[in-house]
């Protein structure tokens, strides 16, 4: 989890709650957890899109990129 949480700049705890609360599926090897890489991806990518989905005025997902979101081209 600490080489997960360094990757991710979160802390230990915030991947040990992540685990425990269902959102980041993992396996438990004995004292241990390992995370599937698909599972991985599916959550940074599925957390990475909602900061879009609540976009400003005009549907763009920031004023320093300019890109429209997908719905709004």
């Amino acid at each position: 989890m600490t080489e997960l949480a360094t990757a991710m700049r979160v802390s230990a705890m915030t991947v040990h709650r992540l685990i425990r609360s269902g959102d980041l599926p993992a396996v438990r090897f004995g004292k241990s957890y390992r995370i599937p890489e698909v599972a991985l991806r599916e959550y940074l990518w599925g957390s990475a899109a909602e900061p879009l989905r609540r976009a400003g005025p005009g549907g763009r997902c920031c004023d320093r990129c300019g890109e429209a979101l997908e719905g709004e081209r």
